[in-house]
């Protein structure tokens, strides 16, 4: 179930973005498995025959003014001009040519496994713009009950930080230290009465676990006397009853043991 809505304006510019860029790499990978359009060769076709024509247009130019040149009625500068005009469109006609014997040819296979490689690679980065842009929105990991939200609207949560605190798991428990002197009579099962501060009622509870290393390891033997003031870190589920206790709220466990308490 979500729980809050981050800002989502970057990572939905990412994937518009990402789609774009798709949907670009599928239509040239289209291209070039179906082969040119007619109507580009066409075109090419029609670029090709116009520079041929500009060709002879200007090779008649260039003899006109080297007749003209000879009965010295031109200068040298304007048919040195015409030389370099003819070159150039001759250049402009091989160019032409090129260009169309590769729309005819058609996309060679390296080509298109280059079209086909850059489509998933698009693909990869959509997928993974989507990824993030899923988790702007929070949704609940488990079941359970929602006890705090942090930050308010507004404000910019920090990078690894909390947003919100699940109490989780179909019943609460309560974390509990265990003296020493009772330690060896418990065991998983074990029932107990919980009292909360404020609440009259009690409640039944059960012992989840024990540990079974003291809550700190002394690197030195303990006297008799100090071995009775170690403690046993254990978690007693709260019964019925216990389902909307808040968290964090002080408790007394009182194990059915006669006068063992903690």
């Amino acid at each position: 179930q979500p729980l809050l809505q981050l800002t989502a304006n970057r990572q939905q510019a990412r994937v518009d973005a990402a789609e774009a860029a798709r949907a670009q790499a599928a239509a040239r990978l289209a291209e070039l498995e179906r082969g040119t359009r007619s109507e580009r060769i066409a075109q090419a076709q029609a670029r090709l025959t116009g520079s041929e024509q500009h060709v002879q247009f200007q090779q008649r130019e260039l003899a006109r003014l080297e007749t003209l040149l000879v009965r010295k009625l031109t200068a040298h500068d304007l048919v040195d001009q015409a030389r370099n005009t003819l070159d150039a469109a001759r250049a402009e006609r091989d160019a032409a040519r090129a260009a169309l014997d590769e729309l005819q040819q058609g996309a060679t296979a390296e080509e298109r496994e280059q079209a086909r490689q850059a489509l998933a690679a698009t693909v990869a980065e959509l997928a993974s713009a989507r990824i993030d842009l899923e988790h702007t929105q929070i949704v609940a990991p488990v079941a359970g009950r929602l006890d705090e939200l942090p930050f308010k609207v507004g404000e910019r949560p920090p990078v690894g930080g909390v947003v919100a605190v699940i109490l989780a798991g179909e019943r609460p428990y309560a974390r509990v230290y265990v003296p020493e002197a009772i330690r060896a009579r418990l065991h998983t099962g074990s029932t107990a009465t919980i009292s909360v501060d404020g609440i009259d009622n009690t409640f039944t509870g059960t012992l989840r676990k024990v540990a079974a290393d003291p809550s700190f390891t002394p690197y030195y033997a303990l006297t008799e006397h100090d071995r009775g003031r170690l403690s046993f870190v254990a978690e007693v589920d709260v019964d019925k009853g216990g389902r909307e206790l808040p968290a964090g709220v002080p408790v007394q466990v009182r194990f059915d043991l006669g006068t063992a308490q903690d």
